[in-house]
């Protein structure tokens, strides 16, 4: 990219590495990597930036694969200036880049219920942006409202009905970025809720490769969820058992693997590329619907351009 970017107080890398800022490790460059100041620097930012230069928000990249290729355009990744926490009453407002887990300790240290958020991996700008949620709980459910920045500058407010809360999903417009949000939880006794997440976190850690470089679940479970993103207890249909059944628990590509603890977790075992995980997750769609009609949807949001000829 050759264009002249605009002046911010923020820090601005030009062919920036992006696969040390994923949690698995692999992908190209970006043609530049934006870190704001704050959110008026963010703001001045994208109104002055040209419109014809793609935009991508990124987070701590828990659950994103960037291609070999890398990113056209400018990456803005959020920092120090976008991670703040305040908590009034049952209300916690949260900065997009504030990980989920020092989100739902917080709340929970004030007596308020996010301990859902504890064992979700990422920040609460990914948590609005794919309605994550576990045990039940989703953050559509206990979400307030958010700010965000358009891709011309203006600063403005998102409510429930803007987003379209679903399973794994919401619509958070192109090319907006989330900078905060603001989400209601229920009340309970601090020592209580603490309990509830040194369970949660034990659990997790018997039943998911939490030690390997992984991108959290790969495919959304294929029934069993309403279109509100609430458990349907009718349905029992869950992605690792398809796969289980389509014979691709611990298959491998290059350096990917379908992990042997649980084949849901796409994993890179070393020296993995992009393109040896996306393609062993589209040979298990690809065996998963050979075996059982189902179509598997990716979880893991996969960015960016195939290695450079």
């Amino acid at each position: 990219m050759t264009r002249t970017l605009p002046e911010t107080r923020g820090t601005l890398t030009e062919n920036r590495d992006l696969a040390s800022l994923t949690w698995m490790r692999v992908g190209g460059p970006a043609d530049w990597l934006f870190q704001p100041a704050d959110e008026d620097d963010l703001a001045a930012f994208l109104r002055d930036l040209d419109p014809s230069v793609p935009v991508f928000p990124m987070g701590v990249g828990s659950n994103l694969i960037v291609r070999d290729g890398g990113i056209r355009g400018v990456v803005v990744r959020l920092g120090r200036g976008f991670n703040g926490i305040d908590i009034q009453g049952t209300t916690v407002t949260a900065g997009a880049a504030a990980l989920d887990a020092h989100v739902a300790r917080k709340a929970a240290e004030a007596g308020v219920d996010l301990t859902f958020l504890r064992t979700i991996p990422g920040t609460i700008g990914g948590a609005v942006r794919m309605n994550a949620g576990c045990y039940g709980s989703y953050t559509g459910d206990v979400f307030q409202s958010a700010r965000a920045i358009t891709r011309s500058g203006e600063v403005v407010t998102l409510m429930s009905e803007d987003l379209n809360f679903r399973y794994r999903q919401s619509d958070v417009p192109e090319g907006m970025i989330l900078t905060s949000a603001t989400l209601r939880g229920g009340e309970g006794a601090p020592e209580e809720l603490a309990a509830r997440m040194e369970a949660q976190l034990a659990k997790r850690d018997e039943t998911q490769p939490t030690k390997d470089r992984t991108a959290g679940s790969t495919f959304r479970n294929p029934a069993g969820f309403s279109s509100t993103g609430r458990e349907d207890d009718t349905h029992e249909l869950k992605a690792w058992k398809v796969i289980d059944d389509a014979g691709m628990r611990g298959a491998v590509i290059g350096g990917a693997q379908m992990n042997m603890k649980h084949s849901n977790f796409l994993t890179n075992t070393g020296g993995a590329t992009a393109q040896d995980l996306e393609s062993l997750g589209e040979e298990v769609r690809k065996k998963v619907y050979e075996t059982s009609g189902l179509t598997l949807e990716w979880e893991i949001m996969r960015v960016g351009e195939p290695a450079f000829k």
